[in-house]
């Protein structure tokens, strides 16, 4: 961890969408009601590219359609500090439930 006190630890491989990093980021804002402050780690910076339906082979890559973000297993999703630990508790469990890939909560020593 580099700035909070509380974290949300990915515990599988996935492609991370910026609609899921967005949607959790807001639920932990709600959640903490203003208070402390929240960092997002990671960032979505490889498009996904989709075909329109319907179309023949060839004729170039599809326009891209959306941003994810490749995480890793033990990579930090979010780091929350300056709200008691079961305020941050709740409010990164309900970030993690925004999640398509297991999690776990850290504690910073």
């Amino acid at each position: 961890m580099l700035s909070g006190r509380y974290a949300l630890q990915a515990l599988e491989p996935a492609w991370i969408t910026s609609r899921q990093i967005e949607a959790g980021r807001r639920a932990m804002t709600r959640n903490a009601r203003r208070g402390g402050k929240i960092w997002v780690r990671i960032f979505p910076d490889k498009p996904v590219t989709v075909r329109p339906t319907e179309t023949r082979m060839g004729s170039g890559k599809g326009s891209p359609e959306y941003w994810v973000a490749v995480v890793k297993p033990g990579r930090i999703l979010y780091e929350m500090s300056g709200v008691a630990e079961n305020i941050a508790r709740r409010a990164i469990s309900i970030a993690a439930s925004k999640m398509p890939i297991r999690t776990q909560f850290i504690l910073s020593g």
